[in-house]
C-alpha cells in the first residue's frame, strides 16, 4: 500500500453524485475558524430570523456579550476570590463584566408571598 492512498492532504472534493442530488452547499465558519460552534449558533439564530424573500442582512446583533468566552458566576465573595485564584494559577484571557457585590431583586419582583403560609396538619 503507497502512503497517498490511506494520506489524504489538502481539501477534499465533493462526490459528483452528492452535487448532483444538492440543490446548494455552504461551507461556513467564522473568520479564524476559531469557534465553529458559536458560529453556527449565531447563524442559524439569524436564519430563523431571515423572511427569506433577499439577501439582506437581518436586524440582530453578530455576536452576543458572551462571545467566544465562558463565563463564571461566584455567588460569594470566597468564591469570587476562588476564581480570581483559579485565573491567577491558570493563563486565562479575562474581563470582569460585573464587579462583585451583593445581588438585589429587580423593583418588580415579589419580595412578599401572595399566599398565605400553612400552618401544617392538626394532630
Amino acid at each position: 500500500m503507497r502512503a497517498q492512498e490511506f494520506i489524504a492532504e489538502g481539501e477534499g472534493k465533493m462526490h459528483k453524485h452528492a452535487v448532483a442530488a444538492s440543490p446548494g452547499t455552504h461551507k461556513t465558519r467564522d473568520k479564524g475558524g476559531y469557534d465553529r460552534t458559536n458560529h453556527l449558533n449565531r447563524l442559524m439564530m439569524a436564519t430563523a430570523m431571515a423572511d427569506g424573500k433577499s439577501k439582506k442582512p437581518v436586524d440582530m446583533d453578530s455576536a452576543s456579550w458572551i462571545e467566544k468566552y465562558n463565563t463564571a458566576h461566584p455567588y460569594t465573595e470566597e468564591e469570587h476570590n476562588m476564581l480570581h485564584q483559579a485565573m491567577a494559577t491558570i493563563p486565562t484571557e479575562h474581563k470582569e463584566v460585573v464587579p462583585f457585590s451583593k445581588s438585589q431583586e429587580a423593583d418588580d419582583t415579589h419580595k412578599i408571598s401572595p399566599v398565605i403560609g400553612f400552618k401544617g396538619y392538626g394532630r
